[in-house]
Order: C-alpha cells, then structure tokens, then sequence
C-alpha cells in the first residue's frame, strides 16, 4: 500500500512539472520581442578617417647656441613677424673674439714656418749659408789657380817650394771649409723637408680653429635668414645658455602641415593628395582645407597606440594655425554618390558572409549581403537588399531566421 502511494505522488509531480512548462511555453509564446528597425536608403557616403594630430612648420630654422654664453641682447619678441636680415639676439661673444685673435696669430706663424720649410731654412739663415757656399768657392778657385802658377813657376825655379807648400796647405783647409759648408746646406734642406708636412698640417689645423671661431663669432648674433614668424624665442636677456640649446624658431608659417597619427587597421585606404580637414579647439567653427603629401612607410608606437604619420600640407594664409599646436585631423578617402546603404550596427557576420535580418510581416529573415565601402556608421550594399527593406539592429536576444518579432520606432 505504502509502495502504491509512492508511485501516485511521482506521477502527480512529474504532471505538475510539464503543466508549468506548457502554461509558460504558451505565454512566451504570446509574447513576440520588440527589435528597432532600420531602413535601408540611398544617400551620399562619405568615408572618412579621424585622428589627432599635431602642427609643424614646413622649413623652419631653428637657431642654436655653438658655445656656452649668456645672452647679452635681445631685439625682438615672440610671435612678430621678422623680415630678411633683421637681427633677433646677440649671445656676449668676448672670449671667442679673443681666442679669435690669437688663433690669427698662431696661423700667421705657422704659414711662416711653412713658407721657410719649403724654401729650405730660416730665410737669413738661407742667406748667410748662401754666402759662405760662394766665398769659400771664390776662395778654393783662387787656390787652385795659384796652385798651378806656382807650379810653372817652381820648374822654372822662379817660386820655391816652400810657397807651392803653403798655397797647398792653404787650399786644402779651404776645400775642407767648403765640403763644411755643403753639408751643412744639405743638412738645412733635408730638416726643412721633413719639417714641410708637419709645418702644412699645423697650417691646415691653425686654419680650422680660425674658421670655427669666426662661424662661432658670426653665430653670436642672430639674424633671420628670411621673411617669416619668429614663432619661439625661449631666451631673455642674461639668460645662460650651452651648445646646443634653442635660441629662437623662425618659420613662413603661411604653409605649414599637420603629422597625423593615423591607427594601423585605417593606413590600408591612404593615398597622397586626399583632402584634408583641421580644426583646433582653441579656433571652434574654424576648419583648415589641405591635402595628404606624404601616406607612412612604418608603423611606430606612440603610447598604447600603433600609429603611421601621415604629413599633410595645409594653407594657413591668415597665419592662425601655431608650430606644435595638437589638432583634430579628418582625412576624406572616399565619397560615394547616392549608393545603397544600412546602418553598420544591423550588419553582422559568420564565416566571412556579411548578412542582416530583414522584416518580413511579424517574422524576421536572414538575408545575405555583400558590402563595399565603410564609414563610421554605415555601410555601402553592393547586393542582397533594396530601398525601402527594413533590417533589425542589434537587441539583447538572438534573432534566428523565422522568428516572430514586433518591430519598433524606426531609426
């Protein structure tokens, strides 16, 4: 008895289960979800990518300090306009000029050197040897010539011997002067030829020094090279500056151009002369035309980032646009006359097939499509829907093909 009244509660329990799940199947199904449509239309689509960028003069000249001073004078200010010629700064420059000095100096005595090297000695030592070489010459052919009178002279027992014995004695020691003299010549030109290289690299040294002083000299005053902005001048009068260190940026600033920091996946669809839009926060309702010039060749970090620069050429003929600014960039890749399109959001995708569901009655139907180019928020339809088809947008369930839905406000 105990065991049949059991088997009566589970089979009353397992009736109760599927009631409740009859009841709540047939009130679902009563209850068809809501989905946003979207229509799809003909209109102009315009394909564009946005990035930031940053602003920099096309030929800017960029001033530097060539030694450590303090700037002794400062003729300009910030932001004015300069003409060609027109003196911006002047660095104190008072020991270069006399380092200057004495560089001129050492050079003068080293081209002296060199010009005694080559001549072969000291110019009076030259001369002095010179005319010893030729007195002792005078002197040996004058003995000689004695030399042989005397001997006619002696076999004619007009002169003894004694006299031919002197002149010999006499003509001897000034041949052996002579040969004194001739090697002391050789001597003097063999050192003066070995001092030649030395003497020209001391020249062509002394001459650098002379030419690095004067370019420093010349660079202690600086002077705009040409007709422009004076967009930076980061020193004041006194201020100490080293090698190397900014003194004033100078720029025509009636071209510059913007390094766009362009995402990686958008760098596929760059080209060169593709229109170019800037605006800048600190000028709103302000917009800069230019064009692409220069599509990147790498990608590069910046931040967390993977970025390519992209140089655009832009007119900024009322000089409004600042060196380094940070601006907003729009570069226009391609623009697309009244083509089909639907909103991205109602585009979804399985295995490399792009397909919507389209609204057919109270039921919704996949659909597949083929796309072609892409804007931020819509697609192009190049087959698979025509004017006037309704998609679904994305809601928190799953559409499947067939299923019973309730369309809402359209979008």
């Amino acid at each position: 008895m105990a065991e049949y009244s059991k088997r009566r509660t589970i089979i009353l329990s397992l009736i109760g289960v599927v009631a409740v799940a009859i009841v709540a199947a047939l009130a679902l199904h009563g209850q068809a979800p809501t989905v946003p449509v979207a229509a799809v239309t003909r209109e102009d689509l315009n394909v564009t990518i946005t990035s930031n960028g940053k602003v920099e003069p096309v030929s800017a000249v960029v001033a530097h300090a060539e030694f450590p001073t303090f700037v002794d004078k400062v003729t300009a200010t910030e932001g004015q306009a300069v003409r060609r010629g027109q003196a911006i700064l002047t660095l104190d420059a008072a020991d270069i000029r006399s380092q200057l000095a004495q560089a001129r100096a050492d050079l003068l005595a080293a081209q002296t050197d060199l010009r005694n090297a080559r001549a072969g000695g000291p110019p009076d030592q030259v001369a002095q040897l010179d005319g010893d070489l030729a007195a002792a010459k005078v002197q040996v052919a004058n003995l000689q010539r004695t030399e042989q009178a005397l001997e006619g002279l002696v076999a004619k027992q007009a002169a003894t011997q004694d006299e031919l014995a002197q002149n010999q004695a006499s003509l001897a020691k000034a041949r052996a002067n002579l040969q004194a003299l001739e090697a002391r010549k050789q001597d003097l030109v063999q050192r003066s030829s070995v001092s030649v290289e030395g003497a020209t690299l001391r020249v062509s040294q002394e001459q650098e020094l002379v030419q690095s002083l004067e370019e420093k000299v010349r660079s202690a005053t600086v002077i705009a090279p040409m007709d422009g902005t004076l967009y930076s001048l980061p020193v004041n009068r006194g201020d100490y500056v080293k090698v190397g260190d900014a003194l004033a940026e100078m720029a025509d600033l009636k071209h510059v151009r913007v390094r766009a920091f362009v995402d990686e996946p958008d760098l596929g669809s760059l080209e060169a002369n593709q229109e170019v839009e800037v605006t800048w926060d600190a000028k709103p309702g302000r917009m800069w035309a230019g064009h692409t010039e220069q599509v990147p060749k790498q990608v590069v970090a910046r931040g967390m980032r993977s970025v390519g620069e992209v140089l655009c050429s832009v007119d900024n003929d009322k000089l409004e646009l600042l060196p380094n600014t940070n601006v907003q960039v729009r570069i226009m890749v391609r623009e697309r006359r009244s083509v089909l399109v639907v909103p991205r959001a109602a585009v979804r995708e399985e295995k490399g097939q792009r397909y919507v569901f389209v609204f057919d009655g109270d039921k919704v139907r996949r659909r597949d499509i083929s796309v072609g180019v892409a804007s931020a928020s819509k697609y192009e339809v190049l087959s698979g829907l025509t004017v006037g088809d309704r998609v679904a947008e994305p809601i928190d369930l799953e559409l499947k093909d067939g299923m019973e839905v309730h369309a809402g406000e359209a979008n």
